[in-house]
Order: C-alpha cells, then sequence, then structure tokens
C-alpha cells in the first residue's frame, strides 16, 4: 500500500502557482490527497494525479460556529484518508488542521506563511490565537518559516513544534520566471502591482503615489493585477477613466505582465515572502517594496530595488520619485541584478528539497515506532 500525503491549504491556485514543483515530486513517491475550499486550479491538480476534496473554508475573520464546522470537516477528513504525514498551509489550516493531527496523532508539517495583523493588534483575537497556535503546533514534526522575524515573533510567544526550519519563502521557478530583456527606452515606464485589492497591501498607498507621480510624469503608467478583497472598485474606477492606473483582474499567467513592466511594486504591510518581489527579480525586474520581513529578503536595496517604510504614502511616493530619477542604463542593471539575487537564494528547489527532507524524516520516525 502507497504512502499518502494530506495537504490542508486555503487556495487552489496558490498551491498550484507556488507549490506545484512540491506536489510533482511528491506524486514521484506518495499518494497525494488535499484539502480546498475553491474550484480554481482544481481540474489541473487532479490531471496530475492529486486526489482533491473539498472543503469550505472562509479565509478571514474568526466564526467559532463555522470554523468549528471546519475542524470537524478536517477531523472527518483525516480519519477518511489515513494519512502518514499531513502538511498545512495559512493560518486556519495550521491551527484547526494542526490540532486534528496532534489529537489523532498523525505527524503534520506546519508552514508559516505570514503572520498578518493580529499578531501586532494585540487584544482578546491575538490571546485567543496564540493560544490555539501553542496547543496545536506543540506535536509538529517541523514548523517552516519564511522569514526570521516571524520565527522570532513565535519563539516571543512561545509558540513552538518540535523543530523549525527556515525556507526562502515557496521560492521561485526560475523556469516559468525567465529573465527577459528590459523594456526599451523608447517605452513608457510602467509600476506593476500584482496582488489582492486591499488595505494591507498598501492599495492606499499605490493609489496615493499614482495620482500625484502622474502630475509629474504624464506618461507613467500604473498597472493592477488582481482581484478586490477590500472596498476599492469606485475608487479605483474613478482613477482608471482619469487614466491614472489600468486594473486587470486575476491572471492565470502573469509573466508577460513582469515582462512589460520597467519595475514592479509591492506596499504591502505584512508578508511571509513576497513571491511578487521574488518573480518580478527572478524576470529581471527592480521590486520597490515595503521594508518589511517577507519583502526586505527578496531585495537588496539600492542594488535590485528601493525599499520605503510600511504604512507610509509620502515614503512610498518617494522610492517612487527615487526611481524616476534613475538612468535608463541603472534600472537596467537594477534588473539584472535582481535575477542574479533569487538565482543564488531563491530557487525553489530550495524548498522542495528542504520538504522532502523533513517528509522522510517523519516516514522513517514513523516506521520506527
Amino acid at each position: 500500500m502507497s504512502k499518502r500525503i494530506l495537504i490542508l491549504a486555503n487556495s487552489a491556485s496558490g498551491l498550484y502557482d507556488f507549490r506545484n514543483e512540491l506536489l510533482l515530486c511528491l506524486l514521484k513517491e506518495y499518494e497525494v490527497h488535499i484539502s480546498l475550499p475553491d474550484a480554481e486550479k482544481v481540474p489541473a491538480l487532479a490531471e496530475e494525479g492529486c486526489v482533491i476534496h473539498s472543503i469550505s473554508l472562509e479565509r478571514r475573520g474568526m466564526n467559532p460556529l463555522k470554523d468549528s464546522k471546519l475542524m470537524l470537516a478536517y477531523w472527518r477528513l483525516i480519519k477518511e484518508v489515513s494519512p502518514d504525514v499531513v502538511l498545512t498551509y495559512t493560518i486556519k489550516p495550521n491551527i484547526y488542521g494542526s490540532l486534528c493531527c496532534r489529537f489523532r496523532r498523525v505527524p503534520y508539517l506546519v508552514n508559516i506563511t505570514g503572520l498578518g495583523s493580529v499578531f501586532e493588534d494585540g487584544g482578546p483575537v491575538q490571546k485567543l490565537v496564540v493560544f490555539l497556535y501553542r496547543i496545536a503546533l506543540k506535536g509538529a514534526s517541523c514548523v517552516f518559516f519564511q522569514n526570521e522575524t516571524n520565527r522570532e515573533t513565535f519563539r516571543v510567544f512561545k509558540i513552538k513544534g518540535k523543530a523549525d526550519r527556515l525556507v526562502p519563502g515557496s521560492g521561485v521557478n526560475l523556469d516559468r520566471h525567465r529573465f527577459e530583456e528590459y523594456p526599451s527606452k523608447e517605452e513608457a515606464v510602467t509600476f506593476l502591482y500584482v496582488g489582492r485589492i486591499m488595505k494591507e497591501k498598501g492599495t492606499d498607498e499605490l493609489l496615493y503615489a499614482a495620482e500625484e507621480i502622474r502630475k509629474e510624469y504624464p506618461d507613467v503608467r500604473f498597472e493592477l493585477v488582481g482581484y478586490y478583497e477590500d472596498d476599492y472598485k469606485e475608487r479605483i474606477e474613478e482613477m482608471q477613466n482619469a487614466g491614472i492606473v489600468h486594473l486587470t483582474g486575476y491572471q492565470k499567467e502573469i509573466h508577460p505582465y513582469y515582462a512589460k513592466a520597467s519595475a514592479a511594486v509591492m506596499p504591502s504591510y505584512h508578508e511571509g515572502m513576497s513571491n511578487v518581489v521574488l518573480e518580478a527579480a527572478a524576470t529581471g525586474r527592480p521590486v520597490l517594496a515595503s521594508n518589511i520581513p517577507g519583502c526586505r529578503e527578496g531585495f537588496d536595496d539600492g542594488i535590485t530595488g528601493i525599499g520605503f517604510a510600511p504604512r507610509d504614502k509620502e515614503a512610498f511616493l518617494a522610492a517612487v520619485r527615487k526611481f524616476m530619477k534613475l538612468s535608463y542604463e541603472e534600472r537596467k542593471e537594477m534588473g539584472v541584478n535582481a535575477r542574479k539575487k533569487v538565482e543564488r537564494e531563491f530557487d525553489r528547489n530550495i524548498v522542495v528539497n528542504a520538504y522532502m527532507e523533513e517528509i522522510k524524516r517523519c516516514m522513517c520516525r514513523r516506521k520506527n515506532k
């Protein structure tokens, strides 16, 4: 009977886009089951050989009734699949999936993809999340962190598993996000934002900078690729009609957008490790990003990009102005340096190998019991 891996995730597209290399590697040796709340990318995952289980999950907010149903669904799924190892991603699968694994005595590996605002805001919600995390992760065979600051935060809050390990985010597929020649001098400067349109991704700062820069550089383009999670629709439509920004909905294939961009921007407040920063850099594009854990690791200030203080619209605007004052050759050199950096530090194979090592370690321990 083949060994079984169960993966608990909150997004089919996130799993496919950023962790498919791991799935393909697992499928060579194991029967792979995946719990997902949405259908995006499910046909592709199923075609590869994954067994898909649909379990409803609300990514944002805490509702005791809905979260209890989620935990019960995970409990039943783990009983049904009887996995040898469980992998979890993002906060709700991490907490509720891990609790089920711990009490059912199934080995599990946890990936902390980011902390969000709950660890900054304090109050009763933070206390509850910390309490649940402490119980849930206590039995984890290994907890993966995507940046050192997140790991240290968990240590401060006394949240720990049996072991932990630092990996470079999800890494980058260097073939899929291949290096592209920099846009020509004749093309208008284009700043590209890729991600959800929501406050915590720095949308207010982005829109402010776009308005101000257009007054100084009328030909500059701000390209937004993503979907709404917060209420910015009316404001963005007004700005789009005025020619200040251009919004394109979610795109399955994002590489062509990086290729056309002069630079990528990521004014986010929180990141585990920004895939956008890494993908843009892999394509050979400078990045303008918040100086926060999960972004700062992906660029070298002044060499592969420009950093700025988060939640500060004037700081972001200053970074955009600084980029505009660079010569064409300086921008192009930043992009070349960015590609070299991700080749050295963020090859996705590093992450895949780390997971495979920990999974095999779990399998050996279980076999020897």
